[in-house]
């Protein structure tokens, strides 16, 4: 009750001074992060920065057969983030286990459709307290009957068919859990006191830390703009990096031995490479902006990839056809290397507050040359159908009882839900009602 009364005042009064209510949201994150997930209940997201004032709602069943893998992950989270490639004293001194759990989507009220949710989304909650990891199995079993897949040879469509729903589901996982939820901050406390050894060296420069968060400075203030892509772009490198672990992969149920490359990880870096392709759509050349974060984090990768070189990736164009090839034999040498160095960057910047360093290096590798303009066009030319995602409908029964009512997935469906959900009618009659009366929504029979 108290983690909504505060999260309502931050945004009833989203108006005022953003300076005075952040504290309110951050105290509403803070009580929700001790909050056990319930079996059927909404969670509300706000944008961490209180910039967009982005409102999220979700109502969820509790999987909890679905949530076995994930909880242990969550048991042996210590040992694979001592696999991550940055030196110890860059890591937090204790992990704070989190709830890690598999939800079933009943419906969204958002702007956006995500598969994974780490939560809070203040670093500094994360931090000294904790977070709550959720996978959203309905949603990453969801996928387009119609969807063509582009940009690969036909034997790697074969695989990404067979494989993505698969690999998708280790990509998320170790990307919420082991991937924002490691990291340490250096800070200087209130007292003057540090939460580091003032000796330690930075690697980047081989010399000791000279630059650290100071009392009142976050990851986000400091950051700014880059802070969100840049975070997601670190947790998907987490992703695949420790996706070639064998003992990671057998708690999802898939089997390999030292020095092997199973499809699923083949998959998940495939993936990886080619939605750094597909992610040219959301760039703008004329601002030279990017408008979605995970897609600017996912064509960083793509470029670190392809500057390894030694043919790890390769971009074939051939008239307006692109294909987009990955050596599998070179994942586990030649890409977790250069995923490891790049790693060993996204962090140390980060944890040390090296906040010139850090901008100009993401910056470098979001930056789009000629020749991915000319790859941006072909993927514009040949960009698939928005997908649809349609979404069921709760309604009271003649005895009773709630019955959940499909829809075809099909842009008639979709509409046709929306109605029933939004009609006099409809499970939010009351709601519509409220709006109408306000005069702010009027509502049209």
């Amino acid at each position: 009750r108290e983690q909504s009364r505060k999260f309502q005042v931050s945004i009833s009064e989203f108006h005022l001074d953003l300076t005075l209510l952040l504290p309110q949201n951050q105290h509403s994150s803070r009580k929700w992060t001790h909050t056990r997930i319930n079996e059927l209940r909404a969670r509300i997201h706000h944008d961490s920065g209180m910039y967009s004032g982005d409102v999220r709602d979700l109502v969820f069943q509790h999987h909890a057969q679905n949530a076995i893998p994930n909880q242990a992950l969550v048991d042996q989270a210590m040992d694979y983030i001592a696999m991550l490639p940055w030196p110890k004293e860059f890591e937090k001194d204790e992990f704070l286990r989190p709830d890690f759990t598999s939800l079933d989507v009943v419906g969204f009220a958002s702007s956006g459709i995500p598969a994974g949710i780490n939560i809070p989304n203040y670093d500094n909650i994360r931090q000294d307290q904790g977070f709550k990891n959720v996978s959203l199995g309905n949603v990453l079993s969801a996928s387009s009957p119609s969807e063509q897949i582009t940009f690969l040879t036909p034997a790697d469509e074969e695989i990404f068919k067979a494989w993505r729903g698969k690999s998708f589901e280790v990509q998320v996982a170790i990307h919420e859990l082991l991937g924002h939820g490691s990291g340490k901050l250096l800070r200087q406390n209130e007292d003057g006191s540090f939460n580091f050894d003032p000796t330690v060296v930075n690697p980047m420069t081989n010399a000791a830390v000279q630059t650290y968060y100071k009392p009142g400075e976050t990851w986000d203030s400091k950051f700014g703009a880059e802070s969100s892509s840049y975070e997601e772009c670190r947790a998907e490198s987490v992703g695949i990096y420790l996706c070639v672990v064998p003992q990671i992969l057998a708690q999802f149920g898939h089997t390999c031995s030292e020095g092997e490359v199973p499809d699923v990880v083949y998959c998940n870096w495939l993936l990886m490479c080619r939605a750094g392709l597909l992610a040219l759509e959301f760039y703008t050349p004329e601002s030279q902006k990017w408008r979605q974060a995970h897609m600017q984090a996912r064509y960083c990768i793509l470029k670190v990839l392809l500057e390894a070189g030694e043919g790890l990736v390769s971009i074939n164009k051939s008239g307006s056809d692109v294909t987009l090839q990955l050596d599998r034999s070179k994942i586990l040498t030649v890409g977790k290397e250069a995923i490891g160095k790049f790693l060993i960057k996204l962090n140390v910047y980060k944890a040390t507050c090296d906040v010139e360093a850090g901008i100009k290096m993401y910056q470098d590798y979001s930056s789009v040359s000629e020749e991915f303009l000319q790859l941006r066009q072909t993927v514009i030319d040949k960009k698939q159908p928005r997908k649809n995602f349609v979404q069921a409908v709760t309604v009271l029964g003649a005895d009773g009882k709630v019955e959940l009512k499909n829809y075809d997935p099909t842009p008639g469906g979709l509409v046709t839900s929306f109605v029933d959900r939004f009609s006099a009618q409809g499970p939010l009659k009351g709601l519509v009602e409220k709006l109408d009366k306000s005069g702010q929504f009027p509502y049209v029979e």
